[in-house]
């Protein structure tokens, strides 16, 4: 098998979105949103919505990432359309905790997967050898774990699409009510449908993944918009899909409060020898969410390298691959497998990836007023600026309900911003700003 083809395609940069977004967050969270509400249309609902705020997110960075069409994401957007201060610490969260959290938080779901069916796995040390293997594919050579990545997530999609189809006919052992009635319009307008959002946002998380890597894939301006609308799209339908064959085959109470609600749903499918098969393929799912966040992550942390010579060693590459910033990316995740529960991982990250979001989408009302870059022409957001705005509404109900109902997350995300200025001003008041 030949790696000597550099540049991903259409099919990689989709396969990308893909895996980034199916993993951790849709196989976990709908056990937590399940605790405040019942009704079945609700509970489905809230993956819609979910999937029209990502929807709307890919078609705002298709233009985006056409018009700024290098490796980097918000750093780099952020960097051109406001000031390089603002893409320093979108990046320097990307570098410590934007993708190294989610890495740790997929291979510790992974983990509770397997123990689902092994109880005595040492759980902490299962999730981290994951990791150090996967960091060690990707550090040896590109091609390698570009390959890896499309076929695991080819492998994903197609055991999603069969534990789908198989749900559809298998016995309803649900309890839930699918129809549209009081109940479901009053559980959709309540406290406990706005607090699950939160979790869904998560689980949507990574459909801007393929803008990561802009500079590294065929043709930007034409393959990135598509990659982006193409993978979310399918996410959305594989999303719904999902949870409804989740709540149609397990009754409501087996399913609160489980993180491993996969494998709860297998179990009624398959039956019970089946469905701890079934549970290891999902594990086996995650590996894929793992691999393309290692391989995204320290692309970032390589663009700020390549700016800023106080973190010049993030930069350094061994052959075609930023070895040394996918080591310290999984560094870090094995700090928070050894030291933080699934849930603080989540809940740290939350409110500091969608401060940035919001500005990134809000970025491109100021790059169409400044006309940046100057005489742009290529691929512009499809109903705009309706699409933007609705993004920005729901963003902002998030980022308000993350400061009164999360305090000392978001506070210890601002905190990790701000330690990314007094880096940014470091670097300044040294001249070590390459740009």
């Amino acid at each position: 098998m030949s790696y000597n083809n550099k540049k991903i395609g259409l099919f990689t940069a989709t396969s990308l979105i893909i895996a980034n977004m199916v993993g951790t967050g849709v196989f976990t969270s709908l056990g937590f949103q399940a605790l405040g509400i019942s009704s079945g249309f609700a509970l489905v609902f809230l993956w819609v919505v979910g999937g029209i705020v990502a929807l709307c997110g890919a078609l705002i960075y298709g233009e985006i990432g056409s018009r700024f069409p290098e490796s980097g994401g918000e750093y780099n957007y952020l960097s051109k359309i406001y000031h390089p201060a603002l893409g320093f610490l979108s990046g320097w969260v990307s570098v410590t905790v934007g993708f190294s959290a989610p890495v740790a938080a997929a291979s510790m779901a992974m983990s509770k997967y397997v123990a689902y069916i092994y109880p005595e796995l040492p759980k902490p040390f299962f999730a981290a050898g994951i990791v150090i293997l996967i960091s060690i594919m990707h550090g040896i050579h590109f091609g390698l774990g570009k390959n890896f990545q499309n076929i695991f997530t080819t492998l994903k999609i197609a055991i999603i699409v069969v534990f789908i189809l198989t749900g559809l006919f298998a016995k309803s052992e649900g309890d839930v009510s699918f129809a549209v009635n009081t109940e479901a319009s009053q559980s959709i307008f309540s406290a406990a449908f706005a607090i699950s959002l939160y979790f869904v946002g998560y689980s949507y998380s990574g459909w801007n993944a393929a803008a990561y890597m802009a500079g590294e894939i065929e043709n930007p301006q034409k393959n990135l918009p598509k990659a982006l609308f193409l993978g979310t799209g399918i996410v959305v339908i594989l999303y719904v899909s999902l949870n409804y064959i989740f709540l149609k085959v397990a009754p409501l109470d087996e399913l609160k409060g489980q993180l491993e609600v996969g494998a709860v749903a297998a179990t009624h499918i398959f039956g019970k020898t089946n469905g701890n098969i079934m549970s290891i393929i999902i594990a086996l799912l995650l590996v894929s969410s793992i691999s393309a966040m290692v391989m995204v992550g320290p692309r970032v942390s390589e663009a700020m390298g390549k700016n800023y010579r106080i973190l010049s060693f993030l930069a350094k590459r061994r052959g075609d691959t930023p070895m040394l910033a996918i080591f310290i990316q999984s560094s870090i995740s094995l700090l928070f497998i050894f030291t933080a529960t699934f849930d603080q991982v989540i809940t740290y990250i939350g409110f500091t990836l969608n401060l940035f979001l919001f500005m990134t989408v809000f970025g491109v009302f100021v790059a169409r007023y400044k006309n940046n870059p100057p005489q742009y022409s290529g691929y512009k957001t499809l109903l705009y600026p309706i699409t933007p705005i609705l993004f920005l509404l729901i963003e902002t109900w998030v980022l308000v309900y993350g400061l009164i109902y999360k305090p000392l997350e978001s506070q210890t995300g601002l905190a990790t911003v701000l330690s990314g200025l007094i880096i940014y001003y470091i670097s300044q008041s040294k001249k070590q700003h390459k740009i």
